[in-house]
């Protein structure tokens, strides 16, 4: 495992309540953190994936929890289904116009919740995505940030070669920095990462 899971969704549930919600989950596609069995309303999950998303419909159909799922296929900027929160996961500074999202976010829902890396953080420098967060975190200050709150972890890796498929879809940046890594094992990388509420 490269992080540690239950921190994260530990995290995620002592910093906002989503009980009784309609959650607008954004880069539900990806790894879930917000569990659907959260005592949410409605879990309503928006990706542009779709194999993440057929995934995830049949892991909620197992789960027996589909019914509190809506799976919506589409760039956020698309979406017009309101609700009582927005959330997105590890997404918001893949986006390309951080500040127009949560614009769009606030005409969905009154409260923002925005799960993602810190600027500065190792982790996210090795996989060459810092100015991306940078341009994010700063789109949430110029929005305006009602509570903060900043968390770390860490990245392990048991192999060079596990390190390297984590982050060779980042490109050729990141798979340069890794190569300080080629030929160790049980690599420990530094993550730090926050949680807003806008």
């Amino acid at each position: 495992m490269a992080t540690d899971y239950a921190k994260l969704s530990s995290d995620l549930s002592r910093f906002y309540d989503f009980t009784g919600k309609v959650v607008l989950y954004i880069g539900a596609g990806g790894r879930q953190l917000l569990a659907p069995s959260a005592r949410i309303r409605k879990w309503i999950a928006i990706d542009k994936d779709a194999v993440a998303l057929s995934q995830l419909k049949a892991e909620t159909a197992a789960k027996g929890t589909q019914d509190s799922v809506e799976v919506i296929e589409a760039r956020f900027e698309e979406v017009t289904r309101p609700g009582d929160v927005v959330y997105f996961e590890f997404c918001l500074h893949e986006m390309d116009d951080p500040e127009a999202a949560l614009t769009h976010a606030r005409s969905l829902a009154p409260d923002i919740v925005v799960y993602d890396h810190c600027a500065g953080s190792e982790w996210i420098f090795l996989g060459a995505e810092e100015d991306n967060v940078v341009r994010s975190s700063a789109a949430m200050e110029r929005f305006g940030i009602r509570r903060r709150e900043k968390f770390f972890a860490e990245q392990r890796f048991g192999s060079f070669d596990e390190l390297l498929a984590k982050v060779a879809p980042q490109g050729p940046i990141a798979i340069e920095r890794a190569q300080r890594f080629a030929g160790t094992r049980d690599i420990v990388i530094p993550m730090a990462y926050e949680l807003n509420l806008l």
